[in-house]
């Protein structure tokens, strides 16, 4: 073997191949993969609520001494401390943290408070970090108290250069109160923020009651604190429920609130009048995570498109305050209606999804109601407690024994100075003749000559006394459970006065109330109703003309194009279309071009079927029934309610077969009782009515029989009227034939010849 082929130590590099399954060896690193993500980036820790890039990016500011009092410090500066020292990721993936941290809409309580551009809640990024300046705020000092006290273990950052503590101790409650949002893999956890003083006082309710009742819990704890406010539209039965098991959902809607109105009713409900009944609706807050600008977008798009025809216009008229002006389109206009519409079609409405996954104190991921995470958030505080007592207590021993060394050198000043004048080794005669022991002797020799003054004895038989006592304290809380949850709760309390609902921060931005219900929503309410008038031409160009002007006038087509159908109809109807191929089409009146040029090919807004000709154009009523009969001369009757599509691909109402077509779909008005069906071999046929079955698809029944040919058309009249039909020429005459009786026979029969004077094309 060549030497170039062995690595420095002489091996073979390919010994160190390690032949294994490959999708074992596959899934053994991704599972170490995923873990990683799960544990070491994306869930929060149960005990401070961080992530580990926020708990780096906390400690590395605390490191740089940026404290609520201090200067302000360049973002470079810290994001470069906290890549190079703790999190070695991208830059602006740990500057984007930072910024979160910093915006007072995107925390209720923020951790960094910024000095330049950190965004905005229009969605605007913040500016780059070598323009922008931060430091802690006295949240996240609250959060990291305790870190010089033995509070928690420290591990060695990624490097093992520096060390960086394993989680904070302070007894700020962060999951709960800043919330937490995360994907890992296989799991994500979503959690809302919430009012420090509610949760303080749950976490009460249940430090005196471990077997608290959740009903209780949510009496106190009232449920999600936006920092962008809003109103959560739940009942509290909804609510519990998603945080009695952790996973569910809830609705947050903007606010509605006009700070001008002069009655305290319209001030509520955003309502600003204008005078002469004219009025305007205000939107104060709008819902957590939502962009202000593209909240903006959406309503203009809406307005635009003309999918929202009660709404005139929107303004943006906010400066550090939100306030979005929408004008309806007319005084006349619900203002319930017009809300409701906006709740359904815009993000002034979004849907919350509550998942409570975290890490516990094992760094286990798992699922955790509210009970259960304030339980285990208040065994991790009462092991921080232990600890920061235990550390103390190390403290107060190693403090004792050299007050007590002093305390001898003053006792035997004149001796002690006389060991120090003339003795080789002092030390070791101190400590035999005192009985002292090395740390004791060390210290006597270090003392100042300016300590010897007769005051400083006193001052230290009063600090031992104050130790012991101090030491005695300690010592029973360490012996006492009991004694330890009043700790906490004392602690609890203090915490709660800083963060009540009196105070600034502490109040209460998101109301939760159940929403009264809802106005009947429904698109076509919003369309105004106007008369127009239809035309499609043979071509399959549409438009709607407005007003009801006369059918027979003339009007502009394509060359080579003409008309086909022109119809009466109203903006609020809706369109049935039947295509020959047996679909029904639906086009709402409102959405028709105007009839100024040629109007546009219905096939760019419905999917019908290039060879497919439409055979009838009929205005929806509801209730309504139609005849419907093919070539094959079968038919049935159906309801115009069940024959409206929803999309544009329409829907398949006549089955048929081999090169059959829809021949006939005509209204049925409510008078008639007769059929009266003629084939293309000129034979007529009258049946009763009764006899065609009503169905919503199908190929229906034989109308009439045929040896050759099939159908040319069919109709429907009132017997005892007789059947009617126009003749031909350029007068408008119609005959009624009333003897029919020698026509009407069961349906499926083969007919007779029509009455004379019966029009040559066979159609009605």
């Amino acid at each position: 073997m060549a030497t170039s082929e062995l690595d420095d130590s002489g091996a073979d590099p390919f010994d160190a191949i390690v032949d294994a399954p490959f999708d074992s060896a596959l899934s053994e690193r991704y599972l170490v993969y995923a873990l990683s993500t799960i544990t070491a980036r994306s869930l929060p820790d149960l005990r401070d609520g961080l992530k580990p890039v926020h708990r780096r990016l906390l400690w590395a500011m605390r490191q740089l001494k940026l404290d609520p009092n201090s200067a302000f410090k360049k973002s470079a500066r810290v994001v470069g401390d906290v890549i190079g020292k703790y999190h070695p990721h991208g830059d602006a993936s740990v500057y984007d943290a930072m910024v979160r941290l910093a915006q007072d809409f995107a925390l209720r309580y923020p951790l960094v408070e910024g000095q330049g551009n950190f965004g905005n809640i229009d969605g605007d990024n913040a500016a780059a970090y070598r323009y922008t300046e931060a430091r802690l705020t006295k949240t996240a000092l609250r959060l990291m108290e305790g870190l010089d006290e033995g509070t928690v273990d420290f591990i060695p950052t990624y490097n093992g250069e520096e060390q960086e503590p394993e989680i904070f101790p302070g007894l700020f409650p962060n999951l709960l109160a800043n919330g937490a949002s995360g994907i890992a893999v296989g799991m994500a956890t979503n959690i809302p923020s919430h009012n420090v003083a509610e949760i303080v006082d749950a976490t009460l309710e249940v430090i005196d009651n471990p077997h608290v009742e959740h009903a209780r819990l949510m009496e106190l704890f009232k449920g999600p604190d936006f920092a962008t406010g809003g109103v959560v539209p739940e009942s509290a039965e909804t609510i519990s429920a998603a945080y009695e098991t952790g996973r569910g959902s809830f609705r947050v809607r903007g606010r509605f609130h006009a700070v001008e109105a002069d009655k305290a009713e319209d001030r509520e409900a955003g309502i600003e009048r204008l005078g002469g009944g004219q009025w305007q609706l205000v939107v104060s807050e709008i819902p957590y995570q939502v962009q202000k600008g593209k909240l903006i977008e959406q309503i203009a798009q809406l307005i635009a498109d003309k999918k929202l025809p009660i709404l005139e216009d929107v303004r943006d008229e906010s400066d550090e305050k939100i306030r979005l002006v929408l004008v309806p389109r007319s005084r006349n206009v619900d203002p319930e209606l017009l809300k409701e519409s906006l709740y359904k079609l815009t993000d002034l409405e979004t849907r919350f999804g509550l998942n409570l996954n975290v890490l516990d104190a094992t760094r286990t991921p798992m699922v955790m109601g509210l009970k259960e995470l304030l339980t285990n958030w208040i065994a991790s505080q009462i092991d921080i407690l232990q600890r920061r007592s235990r550390h103390r207590l190390e403290q107060i021993a190693r403090r004792l024994e050299l007050v007590e060394g002093y305390i001898i050198a003053f006792l035997n000043l004149d001796r002690v100075i006389e060991i120090i004048r003339y003795e080789d080794d002092p030390k070791a005669v101190m400590m035999a003749e005192f009985s002292l022991t090395d740390r004791q002797a060390e210290a006597i020799l270090n003392m100042r000559l300016r300590s010897l003054r007769k005051l400083e004895e006193m001052q230290l038989r009063q600090e031992r006394d104050e130790l012991l006592k101090e030491q005695e304290e300690l010592n029973k809380l360490l012996d006492s459970p009991a004694r330890q949850r009043t700790r906490l709760k004392r602690d609890l309390n203090a915490l709660r006065k800083d963060y009540g609902e009196d105070t600034a921060l502490g109040a209460r931005r998101t109301t939760i109330a159940e929403a009264a219900p809802a106005v009947e929503f429904s698109m076509d309410a919003m369309i105004e109703k106007a008369p127009i008038t239809v035309i499609l031409s043979q071509k399959g160009w549409i438009r709607g003309a407005t007003g009801h002007v006369p059918l027979d006038q003339e009007w502009k087509f394509k060359e080579g194009d003409g008309p086909a159908f022109v119809l009466h109809a109203q903006t609020t109807d809706k369109l049935l279309l039947a295509a020959d191929d047996g679909r029904f089409f639906t086009l709402g009146a409102d959405k028709l071009p105007g009839a100024r040029g040629f109007g546009e090919p219905v096939r760019n807004t419905l999917d019908i079927d290039a060879e497919a000709q439409i055979v009838a154009v009929i205005v929806h009523r509801p209730g309504q029934r139609l005849l419907l009969a093919a070539t094959t001369g079968k038919g049935f009757a159906a309801t115009t309610d069940d024959l409206l599509a929803e999309t544009r691909k329409g829907r398949q109402v006549v089955n048929l077969k081999d090169k059959a077509k829809l021949a006939v779909a005509r209204p049925i008005p409510e008078s008639h009782d007769h059929v009266a069906v003629v084939g293309d071999n000129r034979k007529l046929v009258v049946f009763n009515l009764e006899e065609l079955p009503d169905l919503a698809k199908g190929q229906g029944v034989k109308l009439q029989n045929y040896r050759d040919g099939g159908l040319s058309d069919a109709t429907t009249f009132k017997l005892e009227n007789g059947l009617s039909w126009a003749m031909g020429g350029k007068g408008e005459r119609t005959r009624t034939e009333t003897e029919m009786w020698q026509w009407k026979v069961a349906r499926g029969g083969a007919g007779r010849l029509p009455p004379q004077g019966f029009p040559r094309d066979n159609r009605f």
